[in-house]
């Protein structure tokens, strides 16, 4: 199982996805590379790399910002470690730094903008009367809500001097090609790292209804800012971002593919739900053991692909994110079962946690799971109940844990039903 979540993530490493997508380098121009999020620190080693075959290094510039571990320096490219899921002054110096090198662009340069799922947090900008301490503090609420992703960066990109569309209008007239590493269901240009570098069609009143919905405390600053009209993100037909293109190169859909072909050929029928899954971690899981049942005796080895983004309500104290939850959850729904196998994970290398190069990137299971969970007086509901699917995994050693985090295409699960 570990095998084939490996070859997953590999597809769409951009060591594997990146160069192909790069264009060629201007007449005369610069060339800048802006590159923000969990593989922030990878693509800009492919993409410097790339350009360094084809022109002087004087014409190239650029500053990454990323996980702290997640770069070497290279010449005078900036590399910045910043805070995930909640950002950090790291967060505002590096987006700063980022809309700094945007404004020095003129016509003749190219700014490539290589994106990738945790630039909402890595590059965090607030607006005029909003602080860090503000967004952190809406980060953290909205998280333990159980907002879903799109929700969450709308509200960051109305509260934002980055998103929205403001990194191709600081840009503008320059020409602006965004590669983006989707970790968003769907690939929604507007959510993946909140949008910098396009316009969408959300408004303040959709951050207000965000908060709302969530029954979440706001200053009462944040308000008036999300009442003050200058600060509408850009919409997605303004004249600003005439000049600026977008495309995806590696998503979930990519992840699963590659995982897809490895099982194939390893005699699995597979059944590949797709990217697109939403929801609770525990009820996914539920509607998935349900599913499970219906092929278990069927007389042929049955693997279940999804992938997606799961959400936890935050009720309990424990520690664990929604991989590790719906883990637990299937492993109690499925009771045992002597032919069912299962891995969940996060394909950034971290699933919950602090972020952490200790922090597991999901969980397995196995038919033994409940019974070694017994044999050391762990009550699974008991853990599940607390959110705390994290410390049970990690006492059963069956944690999954993984070096690989120089990529985010969202959520893996696999499902092996051993029927033969």
């Amino acid at each position: 199982m570990s095998d084939c979540f490996g070859q997953a993530v590999r597809a769409c490493h951009p060591e594997n996805c990146l160069d192909q997508h790069l264009p060629a380098p201007p007449a005369n121009g610069k060339i800048i590379l802006l590159a923000g999020g969990k593989a922030a620190g990878a693509m800009m080693k492919v993409a410097a790399r790339h350009y360094l075959r084809r022109v002087d290094k004087q014409r190239i510039c650029g500053v990454a910002v990323g996980k702290p571990d997640g770069f070497a320096p290279m010449f005078h490219m900036t590399w910045i470690g910043a805070g995930h899921p909640v950002p950090d002054e790291n967060s505002v110096k590096g987006a700063q730094l980022a809309l700094l090198r945007a404004h020095e662009a003129n016509r003749d340069d190219l700014v490539v903008v290589l994106l990738s799922g945790g630039a909402s947090a890595l590059w965090c900008a607030p607006i005029k009367g909003v602080s860090l301490a503000d967004k952190q503090g809406l980060t953290l609420a909205l998280l333990h809500s159980g907002a879903p992703i799109d929700e969450i960066n709308i509200v960051r990109r109305q509260l934002s001097a980055i998103k929205g569309g403001r990194l191709a209008q600081a840009a503008y007239p320059a020409r602006l090609l965004t590669l983006a590493i989707s970790d968003v269901v769907g690939d929604h240009q507007a959510i993946i790292g909140s949008g910098v570098s396009v316009g969408g069609r959300d408004c303040l009143n959709d951050a207000r209804f965000a908060l709302a919905r969530h029954n979440l405390h706001v200053e009462p600053h944040i308000v008036a800012a999300l009442n003050e009209p200058e600060n509408q993100s850009l919409r997605h037909d303004d004249e600003r971002l005439a000049a600026a293109t977008w495309r995806c190169i590696a998503n979930g859909a990519r992840a699963l593919e590659a995982a897809q072909s490895v099982l194939r050929e390893a005699g699995y029928r597979v059944i590949n739900l797709g990217d697109k899954i939403e929801g609770e971690a525990r009820q996914v899981a539920k509607a998935h053991a349900e599913l499970i049942e219906q092929h278990r005796n069927s007389g042929e080895n049955i693997a279940i692909l999804s992938g997606g983004e799961l959400t936890v309500t935050v009720k309990g104290k424990g520690s664990g994110g929604p991989n590790q939850e719906y883990a637990l959850a299937l492993a109690i729904a499925m009771d045992g079962a002597k032919d069912i196998y299962a891995l969940a994970a996060d394909t950034d290398g971290c699933d919950g946690g602090t972020g952490a190069p200790g922090d597991p990137a999901g969980a397995m299971i196995f038919p033994s799971t409940l019974q070694r969970a017994r044999a050391q007086k762990l009550n699974p509901a008991t853990f599940l109940a607390d959110n705390n699917s994290g410390v049970f995994f990690k006492r059963l050693y069956d944690s999954l844990m993984t070096k690989a985090r120089d990529t985010n295409v969202n959520d893996f699960r696999l499902v092996l039903i051993e029927n033969r």
